[in-house]
């Protein structure tokens, strides 16, 4: 017999992963509300419970998580791929830290109330997964949908391609309990997808003594990749952080294409390709180390053919061809393609707030600077407008779009001295101390500042026409 009961709520947060996280923690730190979070899973964390274990953060620990609240240690690491950069957490350390932040931040507020295991259903109603009690929820101000832009992952996303009895498939989790299956020792590796997943899986398998001649990858398009480099706090890395970004500024301004603007941006060392003969068409914003790509390089038996139909008993169907593979090696499904995308909707609307990137690629950093709107501007037109959401890119002809978003967002913010304060002061936009940090005899780094400052009307007006490019074609 199922119980019934009622509560009341300021703010209804569906989803406890990052983004919902990120909103709620701000919220709290900027008004006096009462917060209500529910979230299907067990723990908070969202997506970061159903990931592979090896997998880590792309940028640095330092951009991600909550506000109140630093991840890692903030030090750099001594070895392996990312040496000599700071750390990226791994996906056990990012589970760890929002546990951490549900206990110790939001739930000590004593103004946020968590119900794990719990689905929404809808107007105001709450199921529980484990007795089928229902809750109906009361909201005073808003329900505020975290999930709209939820990550997927391999674990809980079907592959969209058929697969034959016999053939043995698994999702990256599977790799590092091999030892544990009943399964033969894999005669090979086939590593299907060409995301950052399926980069992790590759770099993992190197990593663990697997010869890269026993790798194949099924890489269905290329994608240009951010140098990890250039996306480093403090300010020992100024060139190298605010200096691409100068450089990133006059490429914008100059690129008669997007293909030249990505050709520009590699010159720079801003942009990094995997195999140098091929043209990326993909692009994510997803970031990767040179050593990585070094690594990555390794594997030369790379399949493109365009996406897989069928894993069949000797091989992989394509549309244009059928690629045979020796019997006992095995698959793994990297396909599922992480950014969820759906259409953009207002995130400010009567009753709900539905939270989506602002900023790319930084969705912690846009839920909670959305959390600071919510908190301190009372028109939801104006709300809207300090807060439009970003169409995350998926080809690599979307990037000036998304890039002269972000810069347009940039001047909005810049209008409400409240909200310039706060993006300062924030531990998720990293870049702003460092920049207020340049004294005035450092001439160095006083010249890359003019060079910024100079090139931004100009990258405005060319991103305009190279996005207008994007759109015709």
């Amino acid at each position: 017999m199922t119980r019934s009961t009622e509560i009341e709520t300021d703010y209804l947060v569906v989803g406890s992963g990052a983004m919902g996280l990120a909103f709620a923690d701000t919220l709290v730190a900027e008004s006096d509300a009462r917060i209500t979070i529910v979230d299907r899973h067990g723990q908070p964390g969202g997506h970061w419970n159903d990931a592979y274990s090896f997998v880590a953060l792309h940028q640095p620990s330092a951009y991600y998580g909550v506000n109140s609240t630093p991840l890692g240690s903030g030090n750099k690491d001594t070895h392996g791929v990312n040496a000599g950069l700071y750390e990226l957490a791994t996906g056990p350390e990012v589970c760890g830290y929002f546990s951490a932040v549900m206990r110790q931040k939001l739930l000590a507020s004593g103004r946020v109330d968590y119900l794990p295991m719990t689905d929404y259903r809808g107007d105001g109603q709450l199921v529980s997964l484990l007795t089928g009690d229902e809750t109906r929820v009361k909201v005073r101000r808003r329900t505020v949908d975290a999930t709209y832009s939820a990550t997927s992952v391999p674990s809980t996303t079907a592959p969209a391609y058929a697969v034959a009895d016999g053939v043995r498939l698994v999702t990256p989790n599977a790799l590092p309990h091999l030892a544990r299956s009943d399964g033969p020792v894999p005669t090979g590796y086939v590593i299907i997808g060409a995301g950052k997943t399926a980069m992790d899986a590759g770099v993992w398998l190197l990593g663990a003594g697997v010869p890269a001649d026993r790798i194949r990858w099924v890489m269905p398009r290329d994608s240009w990749l951010i140098n990890r480099q250039t996306t480093q706090p403090g300010a020992e890395f100024f060139h190298d952080s605010i200096g691409a970004y100068a450089r990133g500024m006059e490429a914008f301004a100059t690129a008669p294409d997007t293909e030249a603007l990505f050709d520009q941006l590699e010159a720079a060392g801003n942009m990094l390709r995997i195999d140098r003969s091929v043209r990326p068409q993909m692009f994510h914003y997803a970031t990767i180390s040179i050593r990585e790509i070094e690594a990555l390089r390794g594997i030369t038996d790379v399949i493109r053919h365009g996406r897989v139909r069928a894993i069949e008993a000797g091989g992989l169907r394509f549309d244009d061809a059928f690629v045979p593979v020796a019997a006992g090696a095995l698959y793994i499904d990297c396909t599922a393609s992480g950014i969820t995308r759906r259409p953009s909707v207002p995130v400010f609307r009567p009753d709900h707030i539905t939270l989506q990137v602002v900023r790319a690629p930084a969705p912690t950093f846009s839920a909670a600077l959305t959390a600071w709107v919510e908190a301190h501007i009372d028109d939801d037109v104006r709300k809207n407008a300090l807060c439009p959401p970003l169409v995350f890119p998926n080809h690599a002809r979307d990037y000036p779009q998304a890039e002269l978003a972000n810069l347009l967002c940039q001047a909005a913010w810049s209008t409400e001295p409240g909200l310039r304060a706060w993006i300062r002061d924030s531990r998720l936009d990293g870049f702003g101390k460092v920049v207020d940090g340049v004294a005035p005899d450092e001439t160095d780094k006083m010249a890359v500042l003019l060079a910024l400052r100079n090139g931004l009307r100009p990258a405005l007006a060319n991103l305009q026409v190279l996005a207008a490019q994007a759109t015709a074609a």
